[in-house]
């Protein structure tokens, strides 16, 4: 097994701390987030140690790295510590549930975090640092470009090109054949049937509440 440092101290960082120790050829054995932001030496158990020194203390030569941060400032936050650990000389794993359907020759990018139940069918590109929640299914000859975060129960159908640092919300359907621009945002329930701007914001329609109060409802 080859050792892992998680970068982050949050809910995201203890799922990958799960999902790492149980499902993948990985052992976790520290966290890592900037000096500035360390309010203890411990998490789930483990060290935290500073990011900006964590070469001293866990060799790049014997160590891999996972920045495991979720989609905040539209991925950016996420992108320039995957950047600044490479540049650091990691290796950034990824994690792929062994109980996702993976049928594209395994043509997945460093830092992704694909968990259970997606679907990914054959000839789809999955670039660096995305994240696929559970339960989404990526169509046939789709390409995932890098630092995108796909929330769960997403459909891509077949030939989508999704570009840099998107955001795709629960429930949003991608029509085929369409693009996507870069850092756009699909909000959730959200349906897209032709391509969408860089920078656009797409939301869906929030259901209403009834005007018929739900003490006025009867069984049948």
């Amino acid at each position: 097994m080859r050792n892992l440092v998680i970068f982050g101290t949050g809910d995201i960082a203890q799922l990958a701390l799960y999902y790492f120790n149980a499902d993948s050829d990985y052992r976790v054995v520290a966290f890592s987030v900037d000096a500035e932001y360390i309010t203890s030496n411990e998490f789930c158990d483990l060290p935290v140690v500073p990011f900006e020194t964590l070469h001293l203390a866990y060799s790049p030569d014997t160590h891999d790295c996972f920045i495991a941060l979720s989609y905040s400032k539209l991925n950016e936050t996420r992108k320039q510590k995957y950047l600044t650990a490479k540049s650091m000389g990691y290796r950034l794993a990824s994690f792929i549930s062994s109980a996702a359907t993976v049928l594209n020759g395994g043509v997945i990018g460093e830092n992704c975090f694909i968990l259970e139940d997606n679907t990914i069918q054959p000839f789809v590109t999955i670039g660096n640092n995305i994240t696929l929640w559970s339960g989404n299914h990526i169509g046939h000859h789709s390409t995932l470009h890098d630092h995108t975060f796909i929330a769960s129960h997403v459909v891509i159908s077949g030939g989508v090109e999704i570009f840099e640092q998107c955001f795709i919300g629960v429930n949003a359907t991608l029509r085929d054949h369409i693009k996507i621009g870069e850092r756009c945002v699909i909000g959730a329930g959200a349906l897209i049937l032709s391509d969408a701007e860089p920078d656009g914001v797409y939301i869906g329609n929030a259901t209403e509440r009834s005007r018929v109060p739900s003490t006025k409802l009867r069984k049948i």
